[in-house]
C-alpha cells in the first residue's frame, strides 16, 4: 500500500454509517488502515455493522447519538475524550430524504432534514475540529454533498437546500480552519443504488431516466465512493481544501 494513502494510525468517525454509502466510506477507510467509530441512533444495527469489519480485521467501534442534537454531539466527543481516542478523520455522511411539493410541505418537516443534512454537518465538525485545532495536529473533514448542491429537483426542496448549504459550508470551515492544517472538502455522490433510493431504482421511468441521462448509462455503487474518500483522508489530499468532488458518473458534466 502505498504510504501517499495509507490511514494507518489514524481513527475515523463516519456518521450515518451503519448502512448504505456510511458504511461504504467506513469499509473503504478501514481497508486502508483506519480504525473506524461507526454512528446511527440504532444501537443493535450499529452492532451488526461493526461485526461485518471485525470479522475481517478491522477494527470498528460504534457510538450512537442524534447528529442532529447538539447536546447529544458535545457528549459524545466527551466520551471520546474520556476514552483518550481523537477523531483523526471525520466523514459527514448521515443524512435524510423527503419528497414532497414546497406547497405542502409543513416547517417541521423542512426542520428535520434540514437539521438532519446540513446542521448536522456544522455541530459534529465544530466539535471535531475544536480537537483538531487544540491538537495542532491537523485533521481532515469530509462533508456529503450531492447533485443537489448544483442543480435543484422538483420535490426535494429541503433536501436541495441542505446540500447546497454542505457545499458553503465546507467553503466557510476551510476559510477558519485550513490555517490549523485541517482539510475540509466535500463529496457529491451521484444517484447511487442505497436502500434510500430502492422507490426510485424499483420505478421503471425514473430508472430509465437516470441510465440515459447519466453517461456512463448506470446508477452508482456505494463501494465507488470510497476512493475520493481515502483520497481526502489521506496525506495525497494535503493541499486540496474547499473542493466537492463529484462521483457521478458523468452526470453533472453533459446537457
Amino acid at each position: 500500500m502505498s504510504e501517499l494513502f495509507s490511514l494507518k494510525g489514524k481513527t475515523a468517525l463516519i456518521t450515518g454509517s451503519s448502512r448504505g454509502l456510511g458504511f461504504a466510506f467506513a469499509q473503504g477507510l478501514a481497508e486502508h488502515g483506519a480504525d473506524v467509530i461507526l454512528n446511527g441512533t440504532r444501537p443493535d444495527g450499529l452492532e451488526k455493522a461493526a461485526r461485518q469489519l471485525t470479522e475481517k480485521g478491522f477494527r470498528a467501534d460504534t457510538l450512537a447519538f442524534d447528529v442532529a442534537d447538539e447536546q447529544a454531539v458535545i457528549a459524545a466527543f466527551e466520551t471520546l475524550d474520556q476514552q483518550g481516542r481523537q477523531v483523526d478523520i471525520l466523514i459527514n455522511n448521515a443524512g435524510i430524504q423527503l419528497r414532497k411539493p414546497l406547497t405542502e410541505l409543513a416547517a417541521a418537516e423542512w426542520h428535520r432534514v434540514v437539521d438532519t443534512n446540513l446542521t448536522s454537518a456544522f455541530l459534529v465538525g465544530r466539535e471535531a475540529a475544536k480537537r483538531m485545532i487544540a491538537r495542532g495536529q491537523g485533521g481532515k473533514i469530509i462533508n456529503i454533498g450531492s447533485l443537489t448542491s448544483e442543480c435543484a429537483r422538483a420535490t426535494v426542496a429541503p433536501y436541495t437546500v441542505s446540500k447546497g448549504g454542505i457545499k458553503m459550508l465546507t467553503r466557510a470551515m476551510t476559510a477558519e480552519w485550513a490555517a490549523h492544517k485541517i482539510q475540509i472538502n466535500a463529496i457529491g455522490p451521484g444517484y447511487m443504488a442505497t436502500d434510500m433510493n430502492e422507490a426510485l431504482l424499483s420505478n421503471p421511468q425514473f430508472d430509465g431516466w437516470v441510465k440515459s441521462r447519466t453517461p456512463a448509462g448506470r446508477w452508482g455503487l456505494p463501494d465507488e465512493l470510497a476512493g475520493a474518500a481515502i483520497f481526502l483522508a489521506s496525506k495525497a489530499s494535503d493541499y486540496v481544501n474547499g473542493q466537492i468532488i463529484y462521483v457521478d458518473g458523468g452526470m453533472l458534466a453533459v446537457l
